[in-house]
């Protein structure tokens, strides 16, 4: 566009102001998270998918761990395929900044392991108070224990459906996700937080199958 700009990968930005910037065309990148998302709901649920429009390269440590799940991955330049196990194997997490497992991952995959065969251990090594869904998933039904900055999953058979509250956007998300394979209707309060952070997310599950409406 014209800008002067220097330092790129180093800890200080420079700018050189210029006095016209020209117009290009650009294409925003897809959303790892969301992505990520998709495919841990197929997984927890034991189903295929095939996200498209995605870039495998921006969450390669979420697609490493869901190859040790036992799930089945087919990745193509701008698709991934996910074919599920019966059950997911349980695995260890840490997550890092990028390029290592996403911070906003944590409480998705963990949630999907709530119904895994085995014991997980999940370490938040970025951000504090970041388990504050996992209170909810244990209305549930699921088996958890969190101590500081680790959570430990033990995997659980089924979850049950109940009122729950999302806490933040991908704990939200996370709760969506149990509701989706809970035995009986799951209700979400505080939607607001989930909705901000996926466009037309109950159209896009909808389209998979998924019996869920916005109140």
């Amino acid at each position: 566009m014209g800008a002067k700009i220097k330092g790129a990968g180093t800890d200080v930005i420079e700018i050189e102001g210029v006095k016209n910037l020209k117009d290009v065309s650009y294409n925003v990148m897809p959303d790892r998270i969301e992505t990520g998302t998709f495919l841990c709901m197929a997984a927890m649920t034991g189903g295929e998918i095939v996200v498209k429009g995605a870039q495998p390269s921006h969450i390669t440590p979420v697609l490493n761990k869901l190859e040790e799940t036992g799930c089945k991955l087919t990745v193509e330049k701008n698709e991934i395929k996910l074919q599920a196990p019966k059950r997911l194997k349980a695995v260890d997490i840490k997550t890092m900044p990028y390029p290592g497992f996403p911070t906003d991952m944590q409480s998705i995959f963990s949630t999907a392991l709530t119904l895994s065969k085995g014991t997980s251990m999940i370490v938040e090594n970025l951000f504090e108070n970041r388990y504050k869904y996992t209170q909810e998933l244990i209305r549930m039904g699921a088996k958890i224990t969190v101590e500081g900055k680790t959570a430990v999953i033990k995997g659980v058979r089924k979850l049950y459906g109940a009122s729950v509250k999302a806490t933040d956007l991908r704990g939200g998300a996370a709760l969506v996700m149990a509701g989706i394979v809970a035995k009986g209707d799951t209700r979400i309060e505080n939607i607001e937080y989930i909705l901000r952070g996926y466009e037309g997310f109950d159209k896009k599950l909808k389209n998979l199958g998924v019996d869920i409406r916005l109140i």
